[in-house]
């Protein structure tokens, strides 16, 4: 059976997606920031026979993110997308969206899917061996400077951030970040985005050209990623780039499958 989620089912849903705070950090970052009864937010469940909670479908404004540890009723969930005016976005885990894709695929415009890693403890060595000294934690004074960094590397040139979002989110502490300098220059940083009680999203790991292969964003990464899990946090991140991969998982994360982003075409345009 599935049936709206209010304030009501807080606590049995909050359990259910806690058990995988980083596959589920939008779902729950956005349960903490709305609640259930807004416009533009609703979430759904379905309950077995037991009365026991075994998926999750989220909505926000016009994206859809299912969540299930097992089998669930696909075809419901995408009878509740396809009848919202709305939708036009699912994300979501692969293992997931692909039960509901076939569903969907009569409005398909494109899809993407990127590597999906977590890490829930620091690789040892790292942690005993990487000097985090000069890493310097950002206040919202310096979130001109964090801008104008990710605008001048080529990896980050399609960015829709803005100086005024950057210090919003360092104000609000749903994001953090740390950089390191060279005569007074910021040359490397590495940011959170979407933190919520449980979990958190690695963003931003970024290195100027000629400050490459010094250490740097292995430096703010042990840093950063050390002061979340000593808060109990589990960290995630998206990455294209199988090389990259080699430097997340000698931090200490490991890949958990693959983030699936599509885009539909709009009830109006079949």
């Amino acid at each position: 059976m599935i049936r709206r989620l209010t304030e009501m089912d807080h606590e049995i849903c909050f359990d259910f997606l806690s058990e995988q705070p980083a596959e589920n950090l939008f779902i729950i970052g956005d349960i903490e920031a709305y609640g259930y009864e807004k416009d533009f937010q609703k979430l759904w469940g379905e309950f077995n026979e037991k009365n026991e909670l075994i998926a999750v479908l989220l909505k926000y404004e016009e994206n859809f993110i299912p969540y299930a540890k097992g089998v669930f009723d696909a075809e419901g969930f995408a009878n509740i997308m396809l009848n919202d005016p709305n939708f036009s976005m699912m994300s979501g885990l692969k293992e997931v969206t692909a039960r509901v894709e076939p569903f969907v695929m009569h409005r398909l415009k494109r899809k993407r899917q990127t590597y999906y890693a977590k890490c829930t403890v620091l690789s040892h060595e790292l942690e005993a061996n990487v000097d985090t000294s000069n890493v310097l934690q950002a206040a919202p004074q310096d979130a001109e400077r964090l801008v104008r960094l990710l605008n001048s590397i080529p990896e980050f040139t399609d960015s829709i951030i803005t100086v005024e979002r950057k210090k919003r989110v360092l104000e609000e502490g749903v994001s953090r970040s740390f950089f390191m300098e060279e005569d007074g220059e910021m040359v490397s940083t590495a940011s959170t985005t979407a933190e919520n009680t449980v979990s958190a999203m690695v963003v931003g790991v970024a290195t100027l050209e000629n400050f490459k292969k010094k250490g740097y964003a292995t430096q703010c990464m042990v840093k950063l990623c050390n002061q979340l899990l000593q808060e109990g946090k589990e960290l995630c991140l998206f990455y294209d780039n199988p090389s990259a991969g080699v430097i997340y998982k000698r931090i200490g994360f490991q890949d958990i499958g693959f983030w699936m982003m599509y885009s539909f075409h709009r009830q109006q345009q079949e």
